[in-house]
């Protein structure tokens, strides 16, 4: 490999690991339990980080967890903000594009897929 193809994937890795840390206005969690692998978490995972990178979000943090206790739903976006947190249930690649075009970026919930809204109380 040449000097410049690794400067490339070292780039493209630490672009990604600042998606998933660090300060944020926004942070999507992605639920990576067994359920929601096997109803293709991974691909809304990287539909997800894809969206945000495409848009240049360096205020949004993504991460994953484990199972969400909510199995029929999979896969499950949750994503938070200082008053709220809003969970997305059966979100394929799409739906997870929409879901940061639409919430993340204009702060407008998605409607038809939304589980749950939950307020935070600071």
């Amino acid at each position: 490999m040449k000097l410049e193809e690794l400067r490339k994937i070292r780039e493209r890795a630490e672009a990604e690991l600042r998606l998933r840390g660090g300060a944020a206005r926004v942070k999507v969690v992605v639920g990576m339990g067994t359920s929601g692998i096997a109803a293709g978490a991974r691909q809304t995972l990287r539909a997800v980080l894809d969206e945000v990178a495409r848009r240049g979000l360096k205020d949004v943090i993504v991460t994953q967890t484990g199972e969400k206790g909510l199995a029929a739903q999979e896969p499950i976006v949750e994503v938070h903000e200082p008053t709220r947190v809003t969970v997305y249930g059966e979100v394929d690649e799409t739906a997870a594009r929409q879901i940061v075009a639409e919430h993340v970026v204009n702060g407008r919930p998605v409607a038809g897929r939304v589980v749950e809204v939950r307020e935070v109380r600071g």
